[in-house]
């Protein structure tokens, strides 16, 4: 989890102030993992920190300092018989209220945000260090908290992913991303009809009677994934993309179809290191070819780029369990 400054901004301009509750920190069992987080506001939550006594607590104190005006709160809580809890573990928690004014002032080009939560102290010197660190690797810091610092990594813009094709298994895989906060989805067909009646929330959907024609309007930082009705459109996908440029690319189809287009690419002057950058098939097949099956094998490769992907002078490769 990360601090998501675009998603509070929009909560507090519809809300008002909004309480963030983060866990700060985990000490044995507990029901989320450190840096989870949820918002809260006067009459309703998004999200979730694991539920239960802690979840219901955590919100009523949330609303609490709302009403108070107080910028941040700590708490420490052991998971035990008062919170009607076995968990055995404690948590510590960290609420902050936040104005559409406050979130205008923090800073925009750090990896990581930094903040005093409570007490007087000034940073430790490893926080200091872990900031430096991301800074010069240009990664990601862990969430921390220690001697009442806060850090959190910041939110990175959605990863562009486009499905091309609104069939069983599009359909599948974008509502499957669609609750995640790090996908932006593009659903694209040839026919309104082939679109489902309403889309998951925050996918947008586009028709096209020549899918290719749209390729250059995709980052070139895009996931794509092409799922369409027609070979012969996802052959004009896999070219056009190739030329474009993406991040990763999935096609579906049997090994068969691959290598047949893999020949036709060759012919129109592709490498082969290029036309590597297109995983087929997608998906992992030891979970069988339910759209549903297919979608989640897709999404928990998405998930998992460190270990899913691999460079290539194109793109990355979108590893199949195949």
């Amino acid at each position: 989890m990360s601090f998501d400054r675009s998603l509070l901004a929009t909560f507090a301009e519809t809300h008002g102030p909004v309480a963030r509750i983060v866990v700060a920190e985990v000490q044995g069992s507990a029901p989320r993992e450190a840096g989870t987080a949820m918002l809260v506001w006067t009459d309703g939550i998004c999200g979730t920190i694991g539920g239960g006594a802690l979840e219901w607590r955590a919100i009523a104190a949330a609303r609490e300092q709302i009403a108070r005006g107080t910028e941040s709160a700590v708490q420490r809580l052991p998971l035990g018989p008062a919170l009607g809890q076995c968990c055995g573990g404690a948590v510590t928690l960290v609420t902050e209220v936040w104005t559409a004014a406050r979130l205008a002032e923090l800073p925009h080009s750090l990896p990581g945000f930094a903040r005093r939560v409570e007490g007087e102290a000034e940073m430790p010197l490893a926080l200091r260090r872990s900031l430096a660190h991301a800074r010069r690797a240009g990664t990601l810091p862990r969430p921390t908290f220690s001697q009442g610092w806060l850090i959190e990594p910041l939110a990175a813009e959605p990863r562009a992913t486009w499905i091309w094709g609104a069939g069983h298994v599009g359909r599948a895989i974008a509502a499957v991303l669609a609750p995640l906060p790090d996908f932006d989805i593009t659903l694209i067909d040839t026919c309104e009809s082939r679109m489902p009646e309403s889309l998951p929330n925050g996918v947008r959907g586009l028709i096209a009677a020549e899918p290719a024609r749209l390729v250059r309007h995709a980052p070139k930082d895009a996931e794509h994934l092409i799922l369409t009705f027609s070979h012969e459109i996802d052959f004009a996908l896999c070219h056009a993309l190739l030329l474009h440029g993406f991040s990763r690319c999935g096609l579906i189809g049997s090994e068969t179809k691959w290598a047949r287009f893999r020949s036709r690419l060759a012919k129109l002057g592709h490498a082969a290191a290029q036309i590597d950058a297109i995983a087929c098939p997608i998906g992992d097949p030891t979970l069988g070819k339910h759209p549903q099956a297919i979608a989640v094998g897709v999404a928990a490769q998405l998930l998992k780029p460190a270990q899913a992907s691999q460079s290539t002078k194109k793109g990355k490769r979108l590893v199949t369990g195949a």
